[in-house]
């Protein structure tokens, strides 16, 4: 069984390449926490920790361990986490209706939810709060998703 560690690179195999993620956080509730890097490779970079200075397209929580034991990513090295990804995201959070749109969001630190009702654009951007398994994950790397391009945000 794989021991999944804090700063670990995780490749994911895409139709458009190959696409790096950091595990950056575990959260007691939703799990590891991966920060997904915008650029995809044909072949595995040189020097890997390149691959840290990309921006990072999207967060999401992830259930790396099983993925790992399952074979369906690699766990390709271990670096430190970069400043600027160490503080917890904040995420947003909200129940589609049936009009397919949401009503009101909340914002969650990791620890605290906060009702602010409807998105600034700015709050547009963050990270929406889910756990995603590998076939949408893959599917959100490979059509180009960012929380902000979401349906359920731009409705």
């Amino acid at each position: 069984m794989a021991r999944i560690k804090i700063g670990d690179l995780v490749e994911i195999k895409t139709s458009s390449g190959l696409t790096y993620a950091q595990y950056t956080h575990k959260q007691p509730r939703y799990g590891a926490l991966l920060r997904i890097f915008d650029k995809s490779y044909k072949n595995r970079p040189s020097p890997l920790e390149g691959v840290l200075n990309d921006s990072v397209r999207f967060s999401t929580f992830f259930p790396l361990t099983a993925a790992i034991n399952r074979g369906i990513f690699e766990i390709v090295g271990n670096f430190s986490v970069k400043e600027e990804l160490k503080p917890f995201p904040l995420f947003r959070a909200g129940a589609v209706g049936t009009s397919g749109k949401v009503a009101t969001w909340w914002l969650w630190d990791g620890e605290k939810e906060e009702r602010i009702g409807k998105l600034s654009d700015k709050q547009k951007y963050l990270p929406i709060r889910g756990v995603w398994n590998d076939t949408l994950l893959i599917e959100r790397i490979e059509s180009g998703w960012t929380p902000y391009t979401d349906p359920i945000t731009q409705k």
